[in-house]
């Protein structure tokens, strides 16, 4: 009687198959635990989702790894490509598409210098650091390896940012701490991927104008296409007006062509973050004003809980990989060197962000006239505290640097590893737990904040806001500092007249103000007409679909 290979082969199959069931069940009944822990727990001061689904997945990561017999500790294998191509996307479109605009374009500057200026100054310590303290310790590692030691580490957690602000209560914090993280982001993965490539026997001058060519040109055309294809979205859907037929049509084709600036990035290689971050600002200020009603609620909640979903996912898996017992097998032979490595990279990323949030705050100040526009002493010890918080980006780029497909048996690599989930679990916990309780003591509800916040919609409302606001439509408001308008005295008269918006002197006063005032005019004139918008599109409540079945 012969055996038959392909009885066995089935076999074999069906029960890898079943272990994938098993796994997928036992993850999305922990995320379910999450969301209802989560919600319980919303109301206190110190805990959020985030910090919640870490302490779940750690755990969790403990029963498995006590009933798998020390083997292992996850349900899921650790995949780069689940994290920058299903995770990541959502939730950094929902940011866009969230973001009070108007806050966000108007310290555009700032973010830029904190996120591009300040990610370099960052990842110059950290290397420098890592060479001076790591090359004593004889981990057996190259210089791109401590170069990408700095970026790893000098990649802030966005989604972490968006857990412990409020950009209705902090709108100035908010908008400061998660742009930045979003150019930050970018600003890393530019640097982990220039040291991959780059010759770095030989560092020179050339090299590194090199490198900053290539990260102008990389924000540039990322931009370009998140914009580019955030408008096509908006043109398809006004000229074809897809809600004449269906509502799912139009969240369909949003949802489809968020995603597809993405992709379009990583396949020219471009930053996907940018894009994707760029394509959900235009979509809210043109695209869903296109749609139905009943689509632009649709869109909204879909948009939000996908977003919401991912990241209840990601902090869960980090929670349960940060026992992944391989890498810590490697290094129990040396635990005290462990520690020195992970308390070393927690340091560097102390001075590391100090080194450029107090000094970049600090120029920023003296170029702003208005005591209302600087960041106060209080307000960047916050933003340096709560950019401490390594996460998701920092684990994958970890993982590709020194890893092949998950494992790794090489002693200095494991402890990098370790390090590193010892470091986003420390950040997470503490930063993430304490950012929220110090925002309170140091920030309490202010005239000038209750002000700010009231002139600013309430998040759900924020769709409704163009690009740079709307909702100052006089001169004389879009011009005022400080509640009073500009004024100006008439040569060789008695009347005084608002200063012309196209001054000189009103442009140098008021450089935010001014082209604000200047996109207005563009915007209404020639890009609503074309890709619609507020105003630009008849309303239609619903599809005749929908107005049927509403009234059978």
């Amino acid at each position: 009687m012969g055996f038959d290979w392909g009885i066995m082969r089935d076999i074999m199959l069906s029960t890898s198959d079943h272990t994938s069931v098993v796994s997928i069940t036992l993850f999305v009944t922990l995320l379910c635990g999450c969301i209802v822990i989560g919600h319980l727990l919303e109301e206190n001061r110190w805990m959020n989702e985030s910090i919640t689904a870490l302490i779940i997945g750690v755990c969790t990561g403990v029963l498995i790894l006590l009933i798998s017999g020390g083997k292992s500790s996850h349900l899921l294998v650790f995949s780069e490509d689940l994290f920058f191509f299903y995770l990541l996307p959502p939730i950094i479109f929902n940011a866009g598409f969230q973001v009070k605009k108007k806050q966000f374009f108007r310290n555009f500057i700032t973010i830029m210098m904190f996120g591009a200026l300040g990610t370099l100054v960052s990842f110059i310590i950290i290397s420098l650091g890592a060479i001076a303290f790591f090359q004593k310790m004889d981990l057996g590692l190259g210089i791109g390896d401590y170069l990408a030691i700095g970026a790893i580490f000098a990649a802030t957690d966005s989604v972490c940012t968006l857990q412990v602000l409020n950009q209705d209560e902090t709108p100035l914090l908010y908008s400061l701490v998660f742009g930045e993280g979003v150019v930050n982001d970018a600003t890393s993965v530019v640097l982990f991927n220039a040291v991959q490539n780059f010759d770095l026997s030989n560092i020179n001058a050339s090299i590194a104008l090199q490198l900053i060519g290539n990260f102008i040109y990389l924000f540039t055309t990322s931009t370009v296409l998140g914009v580019v294809t955030g408008l096509l979205s908006a043109y398809i859907i006004k000229k074809l007006y897809l809600g004449s037929h269906s509502t799912d049509r139009e969240v369909a084709i949003m949802m489809l062509m968020a995603y597809l600036s993405y992709m379009l990035a990583e396949l020219f290689y471009l930053s996907g973050i940018l894009t994707v971050f760029f394509c959900g600002i235009v979509m809210s200020h043109y695209t869903w004003h296109n749609v139905t009603e009943n689509s632009r609620v649709t869109t909204k909640h879909t948009f939000a809980t996908l977003s919401f979903v991912a990241e209840i996912f990601i902090f869960l898996y980090v929670g349960m990989d940060a026992l992944d017992i391989e890498k810590w097998r490697v290094v129990s032979n040396s635990p005290k060197t462990s520690v020195c490595v992970s308390a070393t990279l927690l340091g560097l990323t102390l001075v590391g962000r100090a080194a450029f949030v107090f000094p970049l705050s600090f120029l920023t100040n003296l170029a702003k006239k208005s005591p209302h526009e600087k960041i106060d002493f209080k307000q960047q010890v916050t933003i340096w505290w709560a950019g401490l918080m390594r996460g998701a980006v920092s684990m994958a780029l970890a993982y590709n640097q020194f890893t092949r497909a998950g494992h790794t048996q090489l002693q200095g690599n494991a402890m990098l590893i370790t390090s590193t989930i010892t470091v986003v679990l420390f950040s997470n916990v503490v930063f993430g737990l304490l950012t929220k309780p110090l925002v309170r003591l140091w920030m309490p509800s202010s005239k000038h904040l209750s002000r700010m916040v009231s002139s600013e919609q309430i998040t759900p409302k924020s769709f409704i806001v163009p690009l740079l606001g709307d909702y100052q439509d006089s001169e004389g408001d879009l011009f005022a500092e400080n509640g009073q308008a500009w004024l100006g005295a008439r040569e060789g008269g008695d009347r005084t007249t608002l200063l012309h918006p196209n001054s000189l002197k009103m442009l140098l006063r008021t450089p935010h103000r001014t082209v604000h005032y200047y996109w207005r005019k563009f915007d209404d004139a020639f890009m609503r007409p074309v890709f619609g918008g507020r105003g630009f599109v008849p309303y239609a409540p619903a599809s005749p679909t929908e107005q049927s079945e509403a009234q059978h």
